[in-house]
């Protein structure tokens, strides 16, 4: 765990972006398979992350999980800083609605889903990569949860509430029941063919098309009920740290695949709630220590490793980092003792 660093995104990292968008699943990850695209928005991450003016809420923020005991980059992650800044960011809500008939005695409450934009305006967290032999370890603690550091030492680029797509089920064709059931209604085509015309793109363009009524899911079938907020394998570790955050994943689904779209306020999740800052001493600590994330919280100097640390942060603890004795540092818990 000593040898993983999370930092901002390169020039230089193209190659190895290249890699891991080619080894991601085709429409799960928000990672472009496509090498003008991905400099393009290396380019705009380093904009970002440099930019001295005020924010204006269309940044994007790329990082990567470099192992510099292997020498390669093995995941990615990102930030937009405000979903939907271009056009809206729509959504699905889950709502459940009473028919009754007080002369047929009936009673009935019904699942509905609600097209809605109530996360525009939210900062999204994307673009989760994590090669599979490291998905088992920490290494998916370190680089989703320091996105969250980041945002925090940085309020003022960001919203207060954090939302976050989850893949949805597709078939062994690669094709989701819920787009059939619902979308392809209304859009005219499968999913690849909507996924290649929309490609990254604003889901307003489905949005648009689609019926503002809610739909009952009841007259969906089958196939796409079952689907309704279910998780493709591929989200399964990412989600989990999600969900051990403290994100709501109740509340709205995807538009496109039907996948949970988890939200929350920021103060409300266990990095944030359990996060410290530290002044580093110089030496090593003899005492009692733990297993944290800690961050150097500057924009082009981000860093974020994993380290066993006491109550005390000696820079001889953080090899890693390098850190300079009288630097502020952030740290959280990796295995908080409550949450």
């Amino acid at each position: 765990m000593n040898g993983l660093v999370l930092r901002p995104v390169a020039a230089a990292d193209l190659p190895d972006m290249l890699r891991m968008a080619a080894a991601s699943a085709d429409g799960i990850s928000s990672l472009p398979n496509d090498e003008a695209k991905l400099r393009a928005r290396i380019e705009a991450s380093m904009q970002a992350f440099s930019s001295p003016d005020d924010a204006s809420g269309e940044e994007t923020y790329l990082f990567v999980l470099q192992d510099q005991t292997a020498g390669r980059l093995v995941g990615c992650a990102g930030i937009a800083a405000s979903a939907g800044f271009f056009d809206r960011f729509y959504s699905y809500r889950n709502e459940f609605v009473v028919h009754a008939s007080a002369t047929l005695g009936v009673s009935q409450r019904m699942h509905t889903l609600h097209l809605c934009h109530d996360l525009t305006g939210a900062t999204l967290l994307t673009s989760f990569f994590l090669e599979p032999s490291y998905e088992q370890t920490p290494a998916a603690q370190l680089l989703s949860r320091a996105r969250l550091l980041f945002i925090q030492a940085h309020a003022e680029r960001f919203s207060d509430r954090i939302a976050a797509e989850n893949p949805g089920v597709t078939d062994a064709l690669g094709q989701s029941p819920f787009w059939d059931a619902v979308g392809r209604q209304f859009f005219g085509m499968d999913y690849s063919q909507a996924e290649a015309v929309i490609g990254g793109r604003s889901k307003a363009l489905i949005a648009d098309l689609m019926p503002p009524s809610p739909i009952p899911v009841v007259l969906l079938p089958a196939a796409a009920q079952l689907a309704l907020g279910q998780l493709h394998p591929v989200g399964e570790v990412p989600f989990s740290v999600l969900m051990d955050e403290g994100f709501d994943a109740d509340s709205y689904v995807d538009i496109f695949d039907g996948g949970p779209t988890v939200e929350a306020p920021l103060a409300s999740l266990r990095s944030i709630r359990h996060h410290r800052a530290h002044t580093v001493q110089p030496g090593s600590s003899a005492g009692p220590r733990r297993w944290h994330l800690v961050v150097r919280p500057g924009r082009e100097d981000f860093a974020a490793v994993l380290a066993e640390i006491g109550e005390i942060l000696h820079a001889d603890e953080l090899p890693a980092l390098q850190p300079r004795t009288g630097e502020t540092l952030l740290s959280t818990p990796l295995w908080p003792e409550e949450s």
